[in-house]
């Protein structure tokens, strides 16, 4: 059996009863920390919180190498641990389906991710996000600025009246997380004058959620990661007065 179980947003604590039931009864537990990271706590707060053993796989560990963890799902009961909800990877969903290729039965316990902590600390509607976009390090794409894919992302939700959630780039084995201001800088290029909304430290007892212009708030220090964007779209009422309230949006803003 291999459970996939999403660990949450933030810390050791974050993790659903049902998760905490299913890693603490398995045989083995994997995780990888690549895709994201929980930031407030390490494996060995995972560890000791949870009186287990996790062992950590890299990307190739997991994508090319997945062998030592569908041998333990095939001989016992394994978990697989990741960071939000395990499903929103496609790797994850790669691995899934290779153990269902052996006969290994799967499930999957599902975690907080992102993107619902960012509707739910700015007050915008879930249903009227767009498209989601990853903004990556200039470094990443090989060229400055703003890729060519996030701006039309972004263009193109707002041309529906569509909020657009941005992720931020991770360089995990790095210690390398793009902050909210470096994010809002690099889109000030292309919409100096746009609001945004900063999300930090979501899953966190004290999250920081601060919402501007994008050059505004490419002025401010966040605090530490993890950090996303939101580009609203059109606003309902409701919506305007949540970010005034909520995320200190200045009121001249939301009437624009």
């Amino acid at each position: 059996m291999l459970t996939f179980v999403g660990l949450g947003l933030y810390d050791e604590r974050s993790i659903t009863v049902a998760g905490r039931d299913r890693l603490r009864a398995a045989d083995r537990a994997f995780a990888e920390f690549y895709t994201s990271k929980l930031v407030g706590s390490t494996v060995a707060d995972l560890e000791a919180h949870h009186d287990v053993t996790i062992e950590v796989r890299d990307r190739e560990g997991v994508e090319r190498d997945p062998d030592p963890i569908l041998d333990a799902a095939e001989a016992g009961d394994a978990v697989f641990l990741t960071a939000g909800d395990p499903m929103i990877s496609t790797t994850h969903v790669d691995l899934r389906l290779r153990a269902r290729d052996r006969g290994i039965d799967t499930a999957v316990v599902h975690g907080t991710t992102a993107q619902t902590a960012a509707s739910s600390l700015t007050g915008l509607q879930n249903y009227r996000f767009g498209k989601a976009t990853t903004l990556p390090f200039e470094r990443a794409h090989g060229g400055t600025g703003v890729p060519e894919s996030v701006v039309e992302t972004i263009d193109d939700n707002r041309e529906r009246g569509l909020h657009t959630l941005v992720y931020l780039d991770i360089k995990a084995a790095d210690e390398d997380y793009m902050t909210a201001a470096t994010a809002a800088g690099l889109l000030a290029e292309e919409y100096e004058d746009l609001p945004a909304v900063a999300v930090c430290q979501a899953g966190s007892d004290s999250p920081t959620v601060a919402a501007d212009e994008l050059s505004a708030l490419a002025e401010r220090d966040f605090g530490p990661p993890l950090h996303l964007l939101v580009i609203p779209g059109d606003l309902h009422l409701l919506e305007r007065d949540a970010l005034v309230d909520l995320a200190g949006l200045p009121p001249e803003l939301a009437e624009d």
